[in-house]
């Protein structure tokens, strides 16, 4: 059982610059019956993180944003959704892990992971971390694993599935080229020149430069598209999926959103945005793939905790390549700044 008190969290109390993130006291949660309470050593910057920081909201949305961000100033000021730490307490009736353990947990849109302690729910997505793994390589295999693993469980892949991932280089683009590949699909990656050796390295079998190439301009077509950069609409990509497959929208507006049923029923083509409930058995699988050398951590930088404001400038580029590591000190360790 801990016997801390307070912890240091990154908190926002105003929407906006990377500026407004700053460190501060707070009490540190109590588990609660069927809680787990992890000490932090490790989370992640998001796109995620981002766009809820900065109010950065695809179109149409902005109404929905607030009910779940806060509408004059953030409801949940601790951002981070996901983390990599140590079970320091569990709540009563709680049996399926106990302090000491090694676990990776997604924290979603209820945020939390960049600070000293989080609490979520045992039976939530958490499982045990990979023994192959730090806990800064295991947290990269939440936020970009988790997505493109519960978008890829709505549909079929396996060898010989051609599959387009536009956006490549993210957290979720090279989760779901090494997923896409697990799977036996053969992996076309959309991506600027500099990521080519990055996803070809991940097993992309071929590579689109973005900056020399229109993929959408292009005769190939493919049985499931994953957009995770929000330009390709159905609109602007139906005549590049093959009948009965898929697009994925892991960014998407409103319009995708209210038009994606119909494009379905219409077309005969999967066109979904809603990535579902991710489950602690989807970070199992991940844990699993990784501890067999089939999943590798992809990490840009690593930024301490006390570097919050630099971490999210850095993400604010949108040039991020995989994910951006958040280091959480621990009592008496001594960490350069990254």
């Amino acid at each position: 059982m801990t016997t801390d008190t307070t912890m240091t969290a990154a908190v926002y109390h105003r929407f906006g610059a990377p500026e407004e993130v700053r460190l501060e006291q707070r009490a540190v949660p109590t588990p609660r019956p069927g809680d787990v309470l992890i000490r932090v050593h490790a989370s992640t910057v998001s796109v995620g993180d981002h766009r809820a920081r900065a109010r950065d909201i695809p179109a149409g949305l902005g109404v929905l944003a607030a009910v779940g961000l806060g509408v004059f100033r953030p409801s949940r000021p601790i951002l981070g959704m996901d983390a990599a730490g140590v079970v320091a307490a569990v709540g009563s009736g709680v049996t399926a892990f106990a302090p000491g353990d090694r676990v990776i947990a997604s924290t979603g849109g209820a945020f939390g992971g960049h600070a000293e302690y989080v609490r979520l729910s045992a039976d939530g997505p958490i499982t045990r971390a990979p023994d192959t793994m730090s806990f800064e390589e295991a947290v990269t295999l939440v936020f970009g694993g988790i997505t493109a693993q519960c978008f890829f469980a709505q549909v079929a892949i396996g060898p010989g599935t051609s599959v387009l991932v536009n956006g490549a280089s993210g957290a979720v683009g090279t989760a779901a080229i090494q997923l896409a590949k697990q799977l036996g699909a053969d992996v076309t990656a959309v991506t600027s020149g500099g990521n080519v050796p990055l996803v070809a390295s991940l097993g992309a079998d071929r590579v689109i430069d973005y900056t020399r190439e229109e993929f959408a301009a292009g005769g190939d077509t493919y049985d499931v598209i994953v957009d995770c950069v929000g330009n390709a609409p159905f609109s602007r990509v139906e005549t590049l999926i093959n009948p009965g497959g898929a697009l994925l929208l892991v960014i998407s507006d409103l319009r995708s959103m209210l038009t994606s049923r119909g494009h379905t029923r219409r077309s005969g083509k999967l066109v979904t945005w809603n990535v579902g409930t991710p489950g602690a058995e989807d970070l199992a699988h991940l844990v699993s793939l990784a501890d067999s050398g089939r999943f590798r951590a992809v990490i840009d930088r690593t930024f301490d905790l006390a570097d919050i404001v630099e971490a999210h400038r850095h993400v604010d580029t949108g040039r991020k390549r995989g994910n951006v590591v958040l280091r959480i000190p621990q009592p008496g360790a001594n960490h350069a700044h990254g």
